[in-house]
């Protein structure tokens, strides 16, 4: 479980295309709220998390908790997009493949906030072990996360919500396992991505985005070596890190890695170099 403690990262994209609106008209117009999601896997073997519903809100400081109706929830501002309960293995979506959560009409403005309602059937599995998620706080009110989508005229906004696995899920020893998500929110259109293909490719290398310091978030090559790291605001310089799981090979820093809004920084193929303290 080496890379246990690294920054690793769920990302769900939300991509909301609306239609165009009149400003002079008395209904403001509608659009349509399209919610997918993807992941940056961890070192568990598994984890599997229920969604129960996903709404969203023009109101600030907006309350409503899971127990509530459809109805109810839109008496204090939230609108139900999707309600249908899917459980999702987190760790089968990585590099950017996504999961279609549902898809709303919506009237155009501003959204301040989101939230996910979870179910029950949380679950997280290590070394071939299933443990439950404690989800105390999920199970009242869900997770909410205050966001300042301005959706106009005819335009797409897509927001993206960076879900960190490794902060999330704590350890509570022989308690079992303990969920308190943390979450992160950029608008998808005005980030960039780094890509790239990390050689030898018969092990997984955890490949981070550093920017001042912190990790911003995180990935793990594919079978083949290729990698792709969303979300990533721009014109600033990056390192990336590359952190093999094997002990065989050292880890690795390229510096002064430019992003540019809506565009894909390919870093070609990273070699590895053997460990020669071995």
């Amino acid at each position: 479980m080496k890379n246990i403690s690294l920054l690793l990262t769920i990302i769900m994209t939300l991509a909301m295309g609306f239609t165009a609106c009149d400003n002079t008209g008395s209904n403001g117009g509608t659009g349509t709220m399209e919610v997918t999601m993807t992941d940056a896997p961890t070192n568990y073997d598994s984890v599997n998390v229920t969604i129960n519903k996903v709404r969203v809100n023009k109101k600030e400081n907006a309350e409503t908790d899971s127990t509530e109706s459809d109805e109810e929830a839109e008496e204090n501002g939230w609108v139900t997009i999707m309600n249908q309960q899917m459980k999702i293995n987190l760790l089968e979506l990585t590099n950017g493949n996504q999961i279609m959560l549902g898809s709303k009409e919506l009237e155009a403005g501003t959204y301040s906030q989101i939230r996910f309602i979870l179910g029950d059937d949380n679950t997280v599995t290590v070394d071939g072990q299933t443990h439950p998620l404690q989800t105390p706080s999920a199970k009242q009110s869900g997770l909410k996360l205050n966001v300042d989508a301005e959706v106009e005229n005819g335009v797409t906004y897509s927001l993206l919500i960076d879900f960190d696995v490794a902060r999330s899920i704590v350890e509570k020893g022989n308690d079992g396992y303990l969920l308190k998500p943390v979450l992160r929110a950029v608008n998808l259109a005005e980030t960039g991505s780094i890509a790239g293909n990390v050689q030898p490719a018969d092990f997984n290398t955890n490949v981070l985005a550093v920017l001042e310091g912190d990790t911003v978030t995180s990935t793990i090559t594919a079978e083949n070596g290729t990698f792709e790291i969303i979300g990533l605001a721009p014109d600033s310089d990056y390192e990336v890190v590359f952190d093999p799981s094997s002990d065989q090979y050292s880890d690795s820093t390229q510096t002064n890695i430019k992003v540019e809004a809506g565009k894909e920084t390919d870093l070609d193929t990273i070699q590895l170099e053997q460990n020669s303290t071995l």
